[in-house]
C-alpha cells in the first residue's frame, strides 16, 4: 500500500530554525535505510508557512491568502511517500525516525486512495484507465529517448568514422572484458571478449547509445536517423562525408519541407535522413 508519512509543523520549524547538524546526518542515515529497504518513494521538507498561500473556494469566487498560517498543528513541514505491506510496517518505520523538530512533534501516516476503491463508481474502469494514463504522461515529462545502435562487432571502426564525419565525442565506452559483473557464459560469440559492450556517443545534441552486441549478426533495418544542419554547405558536407564507403539513398534535393534533404546508409548500414530545416508552418 502507498501511504504518505506526514511530518506535523512545530513553533521551531514555523520560525524557520533550520535542523542541526547532527539532525541533519540523522536524518540523511534514516533516509538512506529507508531507500535500501525499497520503502521510499519520494520525500520533501517544506519552508514555513509565512512563504506559503491558501486558496479557499467560495461557489466562483478564488480568495487568495498570504501566510503565515495560526494554526500551527494543522500545518505540515514535510512528507514521505512510502510503499510499504501494512500500516504496521509503516508505523514501525516512523518508530525508528529521529525526532524531526526541536521540541515535541508528531508525524502522521495517512493511506493513499487507489483507484480500487473508486470501482463502485466507475464501473466500466473509464476513470482508472484515464488516471492511469495521466500518470505515465507524467513519468514521460521527465524521460530521455536515445537510439541504441548494435555495430554487429565494428563498433570501434563506427565510432572513428563518427569522430571524422560527424565530430562525435565518446562520452563513455567499456568494453566486455571490463565488465565488473563479468559476462554470462555462452553469451558472447568468441572473439567478442574485447568487442565494445556499452558506449555512448553525442553528436551535435543527440545522444547515442551503441555496443559492438553479441555477434556478427546485428542489422539496421527499418528505421532512419534524422540529421538536421543549419545550412546547406553544412547539410552537403556531412551528407557526403556519410555517403564516403556506403549508398546514396536520395541525392540532396530542395522539397516542399526542406531547402535541401537527402538520405543516405553509411559503409555500416545506418540510414540517415540528412537536411536543413525547413520554415515552420
Amino acid at each position: 500500500m502507498r501511504v504518505m508519512v506526514i511530518v506535523k509543523a512545530s513553533p521551531s520549524s514555523e520560525a524557520g530554525e533550520m535542523p542541526s547538524t547532527e539532525l541533519l546526518e540523522a536524518m540523511g542515515k534514516y533516509n538512506e535505510e529507508l531507500v535500501k529497504a525499497g520503502i521510499m518513494k519520494s520525500g520533501d521538507g517544506l519552508k514555513p508557512s509565512s512563504t506559503g498561500l491558501r486558496v479557499r473556494f467560495r461557489g466562483n469566487e478564488r480568495i487568495v491568502t498570504d501566510g503565515p498560517f495560526a494554526e500551527t498543528s494543522e500545518l505540515i513541514a514535510g512528507y514521505w511517500l512510502w510503499e510499504v505491506a501494512s500500516m504496521d510496517e509503516a508505523v514501525e518505520w516512523v518508530r525508528r525516525c529521529p525526532n524531526p523538530m526541536n521540541e515535541e512533534s508528531d508525524i502522521e501516516i495517512r493511506q493513499f486512495y487507489e483507484m480500487d476503491d473508486f470501482s463502485e463508481n466507475d464501473p466500466e474502469g473509464k476513470v482508472a484507465a484515464h488516471e492511469d494514463e495521466l500518470r505515465t504522461s507524467v513519468v514521460m515529462q521527465d524521460s530521455t529517448l536515445a537510439p541504441y545502435l548494435f555495430f554487429a562487432g565494428r563498433c570501434d571502426e563506427a565510432l572513428a568514422f563518427y569522430k571524422q564525419a560527424l565530430g562525435a565525442n565518446v562520452a563513455f565506452l567499456m568494453r566486455f572484458n571490463e565488465s565488473p559483473d563479468g559476462v554470462p557464459e555462452g553469451m558472447l560469440q568468441n572473439g567478442f571478449e574485447d568487442k565494445v559492450m556499452h558506449a555512448t556517443v553525442h553528436i551535435g545534441k543527440l545522444t547515442v547509445m551503441c555496443s559492438d552486441g553479441c555477434d556478427d549478426k546485428s542489422s539496421f533495418d527499418g528505421f532512419r536517423l534524422a540529421l538536421s544542419l543549419p545550412s546547406e554547405d553544412g547539410c552537403t558536407r556531412v551528407f557526403d562525408s556519410l555517403a564516403q564507403g556506403g549508398s546514396v539513398d536520395m541525392p540532396l534535393t530542395k522539397t516542399f519541407w526542406s531547402p535541401l534533404y537527402g538520405m543516405v546508409t553509411d559503409k555500416f548500414g545506418v540510414g540517415w535522413m540528412v537536411m536543413v530545416p525547413g520554415e515552420p508552418h
